[in-house]
């Protein structure tokens, strides 16, 4: 039988690993019950070592706040721009595609060759600004409601011009990617207008830094059933990798 600074030794030491920790995982590797496990995250968490989640912890705060386009664009910027060529190199002459909004989607916006032949329909006035100048590519800029802080339009108008479209993918920014909850954002608008996009996207690619790994927004875009693609950077953890295949979900690494 271990003892509690034992214990607690191994969790860190997962936690440190994968980034999160599952209570039922760690029942199985220490041979104590879910009460146990529970205690020992709750001391973890009062010496500020972790924060407990639903069903286990992770190793930093899981819950986003709204910060401005321009602050974000500085977070992860090299990580970010590998991300938006990974994700450039996916398209195809003459695509119909939706870029949402969001620094890493912009990334990709900044990554396309000014020859495409592309039509892009996106709610961002960055990526619209960014597009549009390049001759061959045709911009559609959503209308509605400014969303100042991520300079990108929300809201019933934006919706329901995306009825008369289908598109062939979907590019998708996201502020959290938590296994348990699912895809989100810090906007419940933007959230639903995200949603409606992937209604009119034959496949839809989530570019996310690996920061945006065991997050969560306030307002929920999915669940991982609606996500064909994940592109992200090499500091995602093996064990988020895995599961996300294990959903079918294909995780491109730069």
């Amino acid at each position: 039988m271990l003892t509690l600074a034992e214990r607690h030794q191994q969790i860190l030491s997962k936690l440190k690993q994968e980034g999160q920790v599952n209570v039922l995982d760690l029942c199985e590797k220490l041979s104590v019950s879910s009460v146990t496990i529970r205690k020992d995250l709750k001391l973890l968490e009062d010496k500020g070592l972790l924060f407990r989640t639903h069903g286990g912890a992770t190793a930093n705060n899981p819950y986003t706040t709204d910060r401005s386009v321009n602050e974000k664009e500085k977070i992860q910027a090299s990580e970010k721009m590998r991300i938006g060529a990974a994700a450039a190199s996916l398209l195809h002459p003459n695509d119909s595609i939706l870029i949402a909004s969001g620094t890493t989607v912009l990334a990709l916006a900044r990554n396309i060759p000014a020859t495409n032949n592309l039509t892009v329909i996106t709610p961002s006035l960055n990526i619209a600004l960014e597009l549009n100048r390049h001759p061959e590519i045709e911009v559609m800029q959503l209308g509605g409601v400014l969303r100042k802080s991520s300079s990108s339009v929300t809201g019933p108008y934006a919706e329901s011009i995306l009825a008369d479209f289908s598109c062939s993918k979907l590019f998708l920014g996201v502020d959290g990617i938590d296994l348990d909850f699912g895809l989100t954002t810090t906007n419940v608008m933007e959230a639903h207008l995200n949603r409606q996009m992937i209604k009119v996207s034959q496949k839809t690619i989530v570019l996310a830094d690996s920061t945006k790994f065991g997050k969560r927004g306030f307002g929920k875009i999915c669940g991982f059933e609606y996500i064909d693609q994940i592109i992200t950077d090499s500091g995602v953890s093996e064990y988020n990798v895995k599961a996300l295949e294990g959903m079918g979900i294909k995780v491109t690494i730069v």
